[in-house]
C-alpha cells in the first residue's frame, strides 16, 4: 500500500486581491473603499462554473500599519464573498497576512511566511483542501505574487490590469 496521500484533482485559482480582484487604491481595508476590478465578478462565476476552486490570498500590511483592523478585513471579505454569491459566483477561502516587519502596531510586527513573496498562504490552502499544485494557478499584479507561487510549485501569471474576466477566460479554459 501507498504511503502517499491522494491529491484532490479539481483545478485551483488563487487570486491576490488588491490590482486582481479589486482596484488597489492603496490599503484597502474598508467596504467603503472597496471598488471591484473590470470583470471580476464575472471571472469569478465563470471559475466557479467550470469547476475551479476559487481562493484568495493577500497581502494586508495596513492592519500592521494601523490603518484599519483585522475585523475590517473580515467584514470587507465577508462583503466580497456576498457580492460574489450574488453574481453566481463563490470562493472557497481566503487567506490574508496583516504582518509586516516594520509594522508600528507591535503585535503585527514579525516575519511572516504567509507574507508573499513567501508561499504561507498558498501552501496552507493547498493542505487544508489537498489540492495539487500541478492543477493551480495564481493570478497576481506584483512580482512578489508570482515569486510566492513559484515557491509552492503553482503557476503563476501576471495580471497587467483591465478586464480580470477578459484575461482569465483563455487561462481557465485551456489549463
Amino acid at each position: 500500500m501507498s504511503s502517499t496521500i491522494a491529491r484532490n484533482p479539481e483545478r485551483a485559482l488563487f487570486l491576490d486581491r488588491d490590482g486582481v480582484i479589486n482596484v488597489d487604491h492603496g490599503y484597502v481595508g474598508t467596504r467603503e473603499r472597496f471598488e471591484w476590478m473590470p470583470g471580476a465578478l464575472a471571472a469569478i462565476a465563470r471559475a466557479a462554473a467550470l469547476g475551479w476552486r476559487v481562493f484568495v490570498v493577500t497581502n494586508q500590511s495596513g492592519v500592521a500599519r494601523g490603518l484599519y483592523t483585522e475585523d475590517d478585513v473580515r467584514r470587507l471579505h465577508d462583503g466580497m464573498v456576498l457580492d460574489i454569491v450574488a453574481a453566481s459566483g463563490r470562493i472557497d477561502d481566503i487567506r490574508y497576512c496583516p504582518y509586516h516587519p516594520d509594522a508600528v502596531i507591535t503585535a503585527y510586527r514579525r516575519a511572516s511566511d504567509w507574507r508573499k513573496p513567501a508561499p504561507g498562504m498558498i501552501l496552507d490552502l493547498l493542505r487544508a483542501w489537498n489540492l495539487d499544485p500541478a492543477r493551480a494557478l495564481l493570478v497576481g499584479d506584483q512580482q512578489t505574487d508570482l515569486q510566492a507561487a513559484a515557491a509552492a510549485g503553482v503557476r503563476g501569471v501576471l495580471f497587467p490590469g483591465g478586464d480580470l474576466d477578459h484575461f482569465l477566460h483563455p487561462l481557465l479554459t485551456d489549463t
